[in-house]
């Protein structure tokens, strides 16, 4: 498989069988199964002690589920565990989070991995059932606070990836190699761990992986933008800019709309 930088595309393969989508979903291709991460369905509710703030997210993140369910015409959506920030909401709360799951198994059977945010409970008061793994495809599907078998192929969320770009600005990204691929979370509200950063290399050590392993591809709500391999990724953005000898700085060339 490439590993080269490519255009934006609608959809890009970060392994055998699994696609990158734009709003950063993934697909399991021969069974047609979306792939979601982290979405924190009722964050404001818990950050904001119940009530205080209005669940705009929620309505946005079901949204967006819901478009690309149709679109890739999926047979399941596979919720890679954090489907909820915290399991103690106020009524309202999970009345809205229930009503959004409601509206997405008209489109798709649902099924729920646990996650850490989901509590002893494992979020079952709104959630219903839950599994702490799954399999599609040959793939294992975990949340990937707890690493399971080593050597299976896993599909992974909680790590929240995301390529910083300067300035406070920050993209969902994926990460893949046909032994991990990591989703990045759909919640707004994470600017996520950047996939250049020691900690993010780090936290994938269990799946015994390399940068040279890994592809980046960044996510747009409308594209999806591969970046190559996360290794010379990290050694083209880490290099020190070089300014010219004579002590004046390049002009910026604006080129012609």
């Amino acid at each position: 498989m490439s590993r080269k930088p490519a255009p934006a595309a609608l959809d890009f393969p970060l392994a055998d069988g699994v696609l990158a989508l734009a709003a950063g979903f993934a697909l399991l291709v021969r069974s047609r199964v979306l792939l979601v991460a982290d979405a924190h369905f009722g964050y404001e509710d818990v950050m904001g002690g119940g009530g205080a703030l209005p669940l705009w997210s929620t309505a946005e993140m079901t949204a967006s589920i819901a478009i690309a369910a149709r679109r890739n015409a999926v047979s399941e959506i596979v919720f890679l565990g954090d489907v909820i920030h915290g399991s103690r909401m106020s009524g309202g709360a999970t009345a809205v989070v229930a009503g959004a799951l409601h509206e997405l198994r008209g489109a798709a059977a649902l099924t729920f991995v646990a996650g850490n945010h989901e509590g002893r409970s494992r979020g079952a008061a709104i959630l219903g059932s839950t599994v702490e793994r799954c399999e599609r495809d040959g793939w294992l599907l975990l949340h990937g606070d707890k690493p399971d078998r080593a050597g299976v192929r896993t599909v992974i969320g909680h790590l929240h990836p995301s390529l910083h770009m300067g300035g406070g600005a920050t993209a969902p990204a994926f990460l893949g190699s046909e032994r991990i691929v990591v989703v990045p979370a759909l919640t707004p509200y994470s600017s996520g761990l950047d996939v250049l950063s020691d900690e993010c290399i780090a936290a994938l050590a269990p799946w015994d992986v390399r940068r040279a392993d890994l592809h980046v591809v960044a996510a747009t709500n409308e594209r999806v933008f591969p970046f190559g391999t996360l290794s010379k990724l990290h050694a083209a953005l880490r290099q020190p800019a070089r300014r010219p000898a004579s002590g004046f700085r390049p002009r910026r060339r604006l080129e012609p709309s």
